[in-house]
């Protein structure tokens, strides 16, 4: 009998208040949500080399793009479709981009697809009159 008494003893019986649940809870589902968002973000497969995403039409991009410049110039952008493709026309205005033809959409929908804005972004810039007036 000694023997489960110390047992018992060893193992404290956890009580939780009531009033403290709803926090208890709210610590569960947060970082169950974050389980779930890490997960989500596994599924993405990315390129070892270049770091691009995986996906439909990845080689073309792979092969327009990185023959000039770095892959990181795409990836660490995020643009809207037509910002893209200003891009690219500024790019074949200045810095000798060839015609992409019929590539042109494919590549605009890769870039859409997997490196248009994202909602959870920097802050807006502040406004001009919040802004400091230097002299």
């Amino acid at each position: 009998m000694p023997a489960i008494a110390s047992l018992y003893r060893s193992f404290r019986v956890v009580s939780i208040n009531i009033r403290r649940m709803p926090v208890f809870v709210l610590i569960l589902l947060g970082l169950s949500t974050i389980t779930l968002s890490i997960q989500a973000e596994e599924k993405t497969t990315y390129d070892p080399i270049t770091g691009f995403v995986i996906g439909e039409n990845y080689e073309i991009v792979r092969a327009h793009c990185t023959a000039c410049h770095s892959a990181k110039l795409v990836t660490q952008n995020r643009m809207t479709r037509d910002n893209w493709l200003d891009t690219i026309r500024w790019m074949q205005k200045s810095q000798g981009l060839w015609p992409l033809g019929a590539q042109e959409q494919k590549i605009l929908d890769y870039l859409e697809i997997h490196y248009s804005p994202i909602a959870v972004s920097r802050r807006s810039p502040i406004p001009g009159h919040l802004m400091p007036v230097l002299k």
